[in-house]
């Protein structure tokens, strides 16, 4: 049956009505929403440490050779025909150890002949004592004339020198035939045999030496000193013995020996600005050669106070370096900082730091200059992973 316009009218406006109401309660229902989708987000949780206040030495590294203490070039003092040597190439070796024998027969047939003259020198002394003494009775007498008794007097005064002439060639004589015996100067190893059993060898300071021989221990490092580092750290303690001085070999990353100052040059080399100087180290295990490279560094006498922090810490924007710190307000904040050496682990920071701040050291990338931050509190240099202490914590 066909509605009537009335009735048509009715239904359309109660349509749109409804319409209405269902295109209008989504938009409700998104105003209803919008304050729980713009909560604001937890502040980031980080690690901070406190600074580390110390007191450190500032050293100085140098490259410097290592030389043995005493080095001896053992040569012949006598000439003759080698006939022993007594050593292992290589060997360690006491002061005093035989190390070659030069045949010794010609010197001990000259010590028999030096031997023979001072006996005949003592029985010539003998003689004239005894002649002497006769003459000193007869002429009490008048028996021989006075010239007689002054010629028996200088025969005696001779008979005395030539018997020290004697004595004293049969010294050297006998000083040869010791040298024909080549023994250590000192103690040390010993390099290789020069000159083998059946060569002639000939004494003196121009001869080939027969081997070297270096000490072991102690051993000294030489190094050159900048101008600088010479005003600063050892001119004011030179003479105390109290410079503090380390060595490392070239397959050590670190310095496994302390040492001492044992010389400085009395001038500075004015071509190269350096200084000679010379630390003294010990070789107890024999592991420092002559001749060796080694990395020497050498320390301030007076320790001075420096803050520290962990290189976590440490963050490079372009040629600068920076720490961020959290403030007493929890909110962080960008310090440029200028670096010093590493110290047990820790960095030193020179500049840019007070010893009441507080550094993250842990979860830099979630954090950001101005931004609030969660701190928890953990020790310089600890692991992450450790336990960690929260603020409030750490204030009971």
């Amino acid at each position: 049956m066909p509605l009537s316009r009335a009735k048509l009218a009715v239904l359309l406006v109660t349509g749109v009505s409804a319409v209405a109401v269902a295109s209008v309660a989504p938009s409700f229902q998104g105003h209803a929403d919008a304050p729980a989708a713009a909560a604001v987000p937890p502040p980031p949780e980080v690690d901070v440490a406190p600074v580390v206040a110390r007191k450190v030495t500032d050293w100085q590294g140098y490259s410097g050779r290592l030389e043995a203490v005493d080095r001896v070039d053992v040569r012949p003092q006598v000439s003759g025909s080698i006939t022993a040597v007594h050593f292992r190439n290589g060997a360690f070796v006491k002061k005093g150890d035989v190390l070659f024998t030069i045949d010794p027969r010609p010197y001990q047939a000259e010590v028999a002949r030096a031997e023979a003259q001072v006996a005949a020198a003592q029985a010539r002394v003998r003689f004239t004592a005894a002649d002497l003494d006769r003459a000193q009775r007869l002429v009490k007498d008048s028996t021989i004339s006075r010239q007689s008794m002054d010629q028996k007097e200088n025969d005696a005064r001779e008979a005395a020198a030539n018997l020290k002439a004697a004595q004293a060639a049969l010294d050297m004589a006998q000083i040869n035939l010791g040298y024909t015996q080549v023994t250590a100067p000192v103690a040390g190893r010993v390099s290789r045999a020069e000159i083998t059993v059946g060569n002639v060898v000939a004494a003196g300071a121009a001869s080939a030496p027969l081997t070297t021989v270096v000490s072991v221990s102690p051993m000294y490092a030489s190094f050159d000193v900048d101008e600088q580092t010479y005003l600063r750290h050892i001119a004011p303690a030179r003479d105390s013995n109290n410079i503090p001085v380390q060595l490392g070999l070239a397959n050590e990353s670190g310095y496994s020996r302390d040492g001492a100052i044992e010389h400085v040059d009395n001038r500075l080399d004015v071509t190269s600005g350096t200084i000679r100087v010379r630390a003294k180290f010990d070789n107890a295990d024999g592991m420092l050669v002559p001749g060796l490279y080694a990395r020497v560094k050498v320390g301030s006498t007076v320790p001075r106070d420096a803050l520290l922090v962990d290189e976590r810490a440490i963050g490079t924007d372009q040629d600068k370096k920076f720490v961020l710190v959290v403030n007493a307000e929890n909110r962080v904040e960008y310090r440029e900082v200028g670096l010093g050496p590493l110290r047990e682990g820790l960095r030193v920071v020179n500049r840019g730091l007070s010893a009441e701040d507080r550094v993250i050291v842990n979860g830099i990338q979630h954090a950001r200059p101005g931004t609030p931050v969660q701190p928890h509190i953990v020790a310089m240099g600890d692991n992450p992973a450790q336990t960690k202490v929260t603020t409030a914590s750490a204030a009971q």
